[in-house]
């Protein structure tokens, strides 16, 4: 290259003189390499949320198995859920067939007496082992939530509104009422006065 000289107030200057140059393709190989390293990042990234899709559709597919699995399940439990009581009574059942043929078989009545109350005993364990209790009402004082009154019945010997008589037993479910006791309650009876009175006056009336 041509390079010229000036002298100029004392100063040598030269002209076309060119500047160092820089190296070839640098800013290039920078950019490919940035270029490459966001590429690689990408597909890291890909394939994070391709396992994250998959993982999404196993669980969502877990899921509806699993509702699947529960409506079957509820289904049966529905339709078998008398299945343990009724298990229970079968013995009740079979005691009840002896007494029967018990009966059948002639006698004095006894045999028949002895499993009868052989089944009524056992068919009280059971309910009771399910959770039904019977209600005491014969011989306490009426309670409303437990008694259902049908006749009042006028009583010296009983205090009033005690419960004289008992015409079917009440139960529990645990702690919830199956049925009342249906029950006859005591009252206490006319004053002897007022009927006292009551006759005189009508005494009275036929003097007339």
């Amino acid at each position: 290259m041509d390079e010229k000289i000036k002298k100029s107030n004392g100063e040598t200057t030269v002209e076309g003189a060119a500047e160092e140059p820089s190296t070839p393709g640098a800013e290039e190989q920078a950019l490919a390499s940035e270029l490459e390293k966001l590429r690689g990042q990408l597909e890291a990234k890909e394939m994070e949320a391709k396992g994250n899709y998959d993982r999404f559709l196993r669980q969502v597919a877990e899921l509806e198995n699993f509702k699947k699995r529960m409506t079957r399940e509820k289904g049966e439990t529905i339709r078998y859920a008398n299945e343990n009581i009724i298990r229970d009574l079968l013995p009740v059942l079979d005691n009840l067939e002896r007494a029967v043929g018990h009966a059948k078989g002639g006698g004095n009545g006894k045999p028949l007496l002895e499993g009868v109350e052989m089944v009524l005993k056992g068919f009280l364990d059971v309910l009771n082992k399910h959770g039904v209790t019977q209600i005491s009402a014969k011989g306490e004082l009426f309670d409303p939530e437990r008694h259902e009154a049908i006749a009042q019945v006028e009583s010296e010997e009983h205090k009033p509104n005690t419960v004289m008589e008992e015409h079917h037993k009440g139960y529990y479910l645990l702690d919830r009422l199956l049925r009342p006791s249906l029950v006859s309650v005591a009252k206490p009876p006319e004053a002897k006065e007022k009927k006292e009175e009551d006759e005189e006056v009508e005494k009275g009336g036929r003097d007339d």
